[in-house]
């Protein structure tokens, strides 16, 4: 019986020994995998900084005042005015939503005379004229 017993207790421990050894061996993996994904968002940081720098070179009010200098006449610019601006009165804004839609009157008929009914013949049943 002894014998049975340290033979499951070796088989306990040697299972839990390669438990243990896999799981190392996957923190491991998930680590580097951490670091390259960490790698990833420092190279896409600086890549970000690197173009946040050139559009604000690019958009420097002294080169678009230089690039509207030389094609003004080219894409008809012209200064803003007062005039073109309107007040808020004159836009035309949608409708509000309507709450509650309405209600067909108690004594509503649907049309008979050219009405698609149940019977009438679906367009991939009819033939092509």
């Amino acid at each position: 019986m002894k014998s049975l017993f340290y033979l499951l207790v070796a088989m306990t421990v040697m299972s839990l020994a390669f438990w243990a050894y896999r799981e190392n061996y996957r923190t491991q993996d998930a680590l580097s995998e951490m670091e390259a994904v960490q790698r990833d968002i420092a190279g896409l940081r600086e890549e970000l900084f690197v173009l946040r720098a050139e559009w604000a070179y690019l958009n420097r009010p002294e080169r678009l005042r230089e690039l509207v200098g030389l094609n003004a006449e080219r894409l008809n610019l012209a200064p803003i005015t007062g005039e073109q601006f309107v007040g808020a009165a004159k836009i035309p804004y949608p409708p509000p939503p309507v709450r509650h839609p309405p209600r067909r009157p108690d004594d509503f008929v649907p049309p008979t005379d050219g009405a698609i009914t149940d019977q009438d013949p679906t367009p991939s049943e009819q033939e092509p004229q």
